[in-house]
């Protein structure tokens, strides 16, 4: 009888945080203005939290995104978000999401929905009023959880049984749910390195080894955003206990040829980890001595500035690595010329590249994360009023030159060294 008490006090106990957690949404966000624009349009209007916010509040994680489902249409949402005076804009209206935005936050409203048609990258949607329905057109059981604005729980698929069991459960036929999006391949793996307790399914296993080759079909922008979501996922590092998992990632991304990088890491290089962005991580586990990283960045076409910076990594590897590099002069000029950002890159790329605990660079890094960028204290107007010289290339040419030498100075120069330069 006791244990029976304490079993329904932590129960209980456990059931008021989570209604806390989604009853704090209300209070950070002003999403009540949602609830209540849709829940009062008409008697049978409702919406409710699904998906990531829902699993991750479930499990005691942190969540961003926050996604909204309704059983109203997309043009009875914008219908009563314009009644309501809340702006909105169209993301995916043809899926049947509207994008409803409050004080810069932005908040996803999909229509319930059922799969007409379907081709392993898109869907051909048909909106329904069934949340039933709705539900079994999602992926996992555990991303098919709804709730109110209390915390009241929907749960068509037993999604809060798996969630907590550790079960990656696809909803209905894997084979067939893989079919319709490829895509779920790879999200089946982040969803198993972050919430698994078991094995694999033998049939998963083999469900997935016969539909890996559908990966082609989708495009590079889908493929990255995965990727991201799982690299920078909290159980990202569990994906070393497993080999089908690691097998099955680079598989699909083959380029990945360091993916060892964040195995056996001490500890001062795992707390960096969670500090650092995509693009760094990414750096990480492509730049090697070949032409890898440049491929990569070709095939999923990156951002210039994404560019920029790995092959400023690249780079580094390849022509710089010296006994001399991490000496504090030459990392004063690195500071200088690359910036803040791009020295911290470098030297923590240094240390998880590998996985080094040298104490003196690490408080080289804490110096330059404090420092500021020296300014170049050589104003053109001045050297052009005092030495009568017109602005050209000439005077650009000499202020170049004259700035090597401050640098090289240690960030110092004399009068005579400017005399000599401009006097010529």
């Amino acid at each position: 009888m006791k244990e029976f008490l304490i079993k329904l006090l932590n129960k209980k106990r456990e059931r008021t945080s989570k209604e806390l957690s989604f009853k704090n949404i209300q209070k950070d966000t002003n999403i009540s203005e949602i609830f209540n624009a849709i829940n009062s349009f008409n008697s049978e209007s409702e919406i409710r939290y699904v998906g990531g916010c829902v699993r991750k509040i479930l499990n005691g994680e942190k969540f961003d995104d926050i996604d909204l489902a309704t059983n109203l249409n997309p043009q009875e949402v914008k219908t009563a978000l314009e009644k309501n005076k809340i702006n909105y804009f169209e993301t995916g209206v043809e899926h049947g999401t509207i994008t409803a935005r409050i004080e810069k936050k932005n908040f996803e409203i999909t229509s319930l929905r059922k799969d007409i048609k379907t081709d392993g990258r898109h869907a051909l949607v048909e909106f329904t009023k069934d949340w039933k329905e709705d539900s079994l057109r999602r992926d996992f059981s555990i991303n098919s959880i709804y709730s109110d604005a209390d915390g009241n729980l929907f749960d068509p698929n037993d999604g809060v049984k798996d969630l907590k069991e550790g079960v990656i459960k696809f909803i209905g036929n894997p084979d067939k749910r893989i079919k319709e999006d490829y895509l779920r391949i790879l999200r089946y793996l982040r969803f198993f390195v972050n919430y698994s307790k078991k094995d694999h399914d033998p049939e998963i296993k083999k469900v997935i080894k016969q539909n890996i080759g559908g990966i082609i079909n989708l495009s590079k922008e889908r493929l990255i955003d995965e990727f991201k979501k799982l690299i920078l996922s909290n159980g990202f590092l569990n994906i070393y206990k497993d080999d089908f998992s690691q097998d099955l990632l680079l598989l699909i991304f083959p380029q990945l040829k360091n993916l060892n990088v964040f195995k056996k890491l001490n500890k001062y290089n795992k707390n960096i980890l969670p500090k650092k962005d995509f693009i760094f991580l990414l750096a990480l586990l492509i730049v090697d001595e070949t032409d890898n990283a440049e491929y990569f960045l070709y095939k999923y076409n990156v951002s210039k500035e994404a560019k920029k910076r790995i092959i400023f990594l690249k780079d580094f590897l390849t022509k710089n690595i010296d006994k001399n590099i991490f000496s504090k002069d030459n990392l004063e000029k690195l500071f200088y010329y690359n910036g803040k950002s791009y020295l911290i890159d470098l030297i923590d790329f240094y240390l998880l590249k590998f996985n080094k605990n040298n104490k003196k660079i690490i408080n080289l890094k804490s110096y330059f994360e404090k420092k500021e960028k020296p300014l170049f204290p050589i104003k053109a107007k001045n050297i052009m009023e005092k030495y009568n010289i017109k602005e050209g290339r000439e005077l650009g040419e000499k202020l170049e030159n004259l700035e090597k030498i401050w640098v090289e100075n240690s960030f110092k120069i004399s009068d005579s060294e400017i005399e000599k330069i401009f006097s010529n």
